[in-house]
């Protein structure tokens, strides 16, 4: 039985996508329903599988309180409670406890790492084949917004030379 679980454990590891994280502050410990659901969505369509998952509560006084995923009620977080994997428990205490030090007092967070299910089968080739990633980043979305900014504020100003330039001829 042991061995079964092993292989399939490494047949899972290998058929793996790539593993992302993230850590989403609630300012007051102000949080709403809406994000589980959101994530429920995705969890259904197969764009993501919930590997871990790590609430943090950090009162005014600095204290702290930490919630894995498998000690929330269903109510709490709706269907993610039973996305968890035998693969979950992949965050360290020393990652925790960085997150949670980062946290501000009298606010919450989420520390959520998912696998990106959608690009597995693509990882899983690159592996077969030999490959292996070396780099890999991300670029946030203010980012894109500014480029696009900046772009056309460009074009504004290009365009206003060519109009200055066919008035002096």
């Amino acid at each position: 039985m042991t061995d079964q679980l092993s292989r399939e454990t490494t047949e899972s590891v290998d058929e793996l996508g790539p593993v992302d994280w993230l850590v989403v502050e609630f300012p007051g410990s102000r949080f709403k329903g809406e994000i589980a659901p959101a994530l429920d969505e995705l969890v259904e369509a197969g764009i993501i599988r919930v590997l871990d998952l790590v609430l943090i509560k950090k009162a005014e006084d600095g204290s702290v309180d930490l919630f894995e995923i498998n000690d929330l009620e269903e109510s709490e977080l709706g269907g993610i409670v039973a996305y968890e994997t035998e693969l979950a428990m992949l965050l360290g205490a020393e990652d925790v406890e960085a997150v949670a030090a980062a946290v501000e007092p009298g606010s919450s967070a989420a520390l959520l790492v998912w696998e990106n299910t959608w690009a597995a089968p693509f990882a899983s080739a690159v592996r077969r084949a030999g490959g292996q990633l070396v780099a890999n980043g991300r670029i946030p979305v203010q980012a894109i917004l500014a480029a696009i900014e900046a772009d056309e504020d460009q074009d504004e100003d290009q365009d206003e030379q060519s109009e200055q330039r066919t008035e002096g001829e």
